[in-house]
C-alpha cells in the first residue's frame, strides 16, 4: 500500500498538483470506503482495488477535481455530495460562512437568503450552526439546486429552495442578513485559473461580469432596516466592491482577508 500511494503522489506531483500526498490518499481511501486515517493500519489493497485507484489518479493527474472523484467535499461541519456541473465549496467560503454567522449571533428565528447556494453549502451550515434560522437557497442552475436538495436530504435540515435569478431582485424578506459567494471571476481572467477550475467548474457559478453588484443591489431592497449584507469577492476586488456598498448607502462597510491575507470578504448593513 505504500508503495501504491508513493507512486501515485510522485505520478501527481508530475502533473502539478498542489498537494499530490494528500489527494492519493484521499482517493485510494475513497475506494476502500474507509477514512484517510485508517490508511495507517492497513498493509496491502486488494488487486482490483489498485486497478480503481489507478484511474482516479490518471483522472486526478489530469486535473478533475478531487471532489468531483470522491464525490464528497468537507465544509465546516458537514459532508456536501458535489459533482460536475456545481461549483465545488472551498475553504475561503468557509470563512465567509463564519462572517455571515457571526452577523446572526444572538438573532432568535432570523431570516436569511443564500444567493447562488450551489450545492447548499453556506444556506444548510447557517441551518446547521444557527438552530431556528430561517433559510432559503437561491440559485439559477436547476442542476445545482438538485445537489442542494440532495444534501438538506443526507443532512437532514430544513432550507428551502428556490429556483431565482439575483439580477431580477428578491423575492421573500425582509431579510436579516443576506450572503452570497456569487461568480466572480472576470472573463478574461479565466486563462490564468488553475485547470481544475478553468475546466471542470461551471462558468455560470464561475464567471460573471457584474454579479456582484447585482447581488449588492438586490439585498439593498431586500434587507430590513440594519440587516446584513456579507459576500465573497475575487483577489483584488474588495475595494471596488466595498465603494459600491458605501455609494448605496450601507453602512459599517468593512473588508476581511481571507487565510491567505487577501480581503476576500466585503459586508455591510442596511442603514
Amino acid at each position: 500500500m505504500r508503495e501504491l500511494l508513493a507512486d501515485a503522489a510522485r505520478r501527481l506531483t508530475e502533473a502539478g498538483v498542489e498537494s499530490p500526498r494528500v489527494d492519493a490518499e484521499l482517493l485510494l481511501a475513497s475506494v476502500l470506503g474507509v477514512t484517510r486515517g485508517r490508511l495507517l493500519t492497513l498493509v496491502t489493497v486488494p488487486d482490483d482495488v489498485a486497478v480503481r485507484f489507478g484511474t482516479l489518479v490518471d483522472q486526478r493527474a489530469d486535473r478533475v477535481p478531487l471532489q468531483h472523484l470522491t464525490g464528497r467535499a468537507p465544509f465546516r461541519f458537514l459532508e456536501l455530495a458535489v459533482g460536475p456541473g456545481v461549483f465545488v465549496p472551498r475553504p475561503e467560503t468557509e470563512q465567509l460562512t463564519g462572517w455571515a454567522l457571526e452577523r446572526l449571533a444572538g438573532t432568535d428565528g432570523p431570516i436569511v437568503v443564500d444567493l447562488g447556494s450551489g450545492s447548499g453549502a453556506i444556506a444548510l451550515s447557517i441551518a446547521h450552526e444557527h438552530p431556528g434560522a430561517r433559510v432559503t437557497a437561491v440559485d439559477v442552475s436547476a442542476d445545482a439546486l438538485a445537489l442542494a436538495r440532495e444534501n438538506a436530504a443526507r443532512t437532514g435540515l430544513a432550507v428551502e429552495l428556490l429556483e431565482h435569478d439575483a439580477r431580477e431582485g428578491l423575492p421573500g424578506g425582509p431579510y436579516d442578513l443576506v450572503v452570497s459567494n456569487p461568480p466572480y471571476v472576470e472573463p478574461e481572467d479565466l486563462p490564468a485559473l488553475m485547470p481544475d477550475v478553468r475546466e471542470y467548474e461551471p462558468h455560470v457559478a464561475l464567471v460573471g461580469r457584474g454579479a456582484t453588484e447585482a447581488v449588492v443591489r438586490a439585498a439593498q431592497d431586500a434587507l430590513r432596516p440594519g440587516g446584513w449584507l456579507v459576500v465573497e469577492v475575487g483577489d483584488g476586488q474588495a475595494g471596488a466592491a466595498a465603494a459600491l456598498l458605501g455609494g448605496l448607502g450601507y453602512a459599517d462597510v468593512t473588508s476581511t482577508e481571507d487565510l491567505t491575507g487577501r480581503d476576500r470578504v466585503v459586508e455591510g448593513r442596511r442603514a
